[in-house]
């Protein structure tokens, strides 16, 4: 295992620092295999003004070898530190980035060809401080992956609030796909301890000091996400856990669509009581359920994959909803000073 908190490798033959324009940020845990893809992909940028800092967060399965088969084909550094989660992973690698800008990229992400080109000619067309972009479905993801991805971007579940052309609330980036001018980076102090939601907190704050946050709708990831629905539950679940806490830190954040998949959780369970004493009770569930079959197998061209949105779509609502109503329980009701999900490691 490499040395801890010493950078392992770094190379910046190809171009000087003065000419870096971004500096890719990416926190690793345990996934060797999807740092490669998202490397390869790197390679194929059409503008090679980028450095590629990678922070391994404490792994047991390091990716240094990963990275060794692209020192001469990327600017890259590896760093290894002790595990500490992704915020304090980026706050990190940004001590160690020269570009003009941070961009905060998912070590689950594969970056487009034209991706650095997007942001470069996103920001000539106008003043901007941070910014981010969408994520979207590849097509060579696994079924239950494009299935979850209908379930974070569609409109019948909330996720529009995610950021696209189509969003239920100002645009707040996050850590898949977001971008950050270094100095006001900096003016921030970076990402806060909060192991889940912390993209939120950033957000918050860019918004709170009158900084000028876009959503560049060009400059799209491909985001692969959780693998399967036990992952997937437990990411969304905290995620309503999350939306808690940032409440009592900015109570003004709090917006009725946050609440929708809490009522979405009530809803369903009164309409399943009632099923038991009249059958049509159900109806407006499995209305629901029709709308996102038929919407999500013609986006996708794929009745299968219609099939696992409606299971993806009632995994994203139910946790999202049962993370917030616990969360609110023991912290608003019960009136604990500290809730958290993430005692055990946040990559779990």
């Amino acid at each position: 295992m490499p040395q801890k908190n010493v950078v392992v490798n770094k190379n910046r033959n190809q171009m000087s620092k003065s000419s870096i324009k971004f500096s890719l940020i990416i926190p690793v845990y345990n996934r060797p295999q999807e740092v490669e893809e998202l490397l390869e992909s790197l390679t194929l940028q059409t503008k090679k003004h980028f450095e590629v800092i990678i922070v391994e967060d404490g792994s047991v399965a390091d990716c240094k070898y990963v990275v060794d088969k692209y020192i001469d084909r990327l600017d890259i550094s590896y760093f290894y530190k002790e595990n500490s989660g992704p915020g304090q992973s980026r706050n990190y690698g940004a001590q160690h980035a020269s570009g003009e800008y941070f961009i905060v990229l998912d070590s689950d992400c594969i970056i487009p060809p034209n991706y650095i080109d997007s942001l470069f000619c996103e920001i000539e067309a106008g003043e901007v401080d941070a910014f981010g972009g969408p994520d979207k479905a590849s097509n060579h993801f696994t079924n239950i992956q494009k299935a979850i991805n209908y379930a974070m971007t569609s409109f019948f579940t909330t996720g529009g609030i995610r950021g696209g052309k189509k969003k239920l609330d100002k645009f707040y980036p996050r850590s898949f796909n977001m971008g950050i001018k270094k100095d006001v980076y900096l003016d921030l102090g970076g990402f806060s301890n909060m192991r889940f939601g912390e993209d939120i907190d950033f957000s918050i704050r860019l918004y709170k000091n009158n900084y000028v946050v876009k959503l560049f709708p060009s400059a799209y990831v491909y985001h692969k996400r959780r693998t399967d629905w036990r992952k997937f539950f437990k990411q969304v679940f905290n995620s309503g856990i999350a939306r808690v806490n940032l409440y009592k830190i900015y109570p003004e954040s709090l917006k009725l669509v946050y609440l929708l998949p809490a009522a979405f959780v009530l809803f369903t369970l009164f309409c399943m009581v009632s099923a038991i004493f009249c059958l049509y009770a159900i109806l407006p569930v499995v209305l629901w359920a029709f709308l996102i079959f038929v919407d999500s197998s013609t986006k996708n061209k794929n009745l299968y994959i219609g099939l696992l949105s409606v299971i993806a779509s009632f995994v994203q609502l139910t946790g999202y909803g049962m993370g917030l109503l616990s969360a609110s329980w023991k912290r608003l009701v019960l009136k604990r000073d500290k809730y958290s999900a993430f005692e055990r490691n946040f990559y779990e």
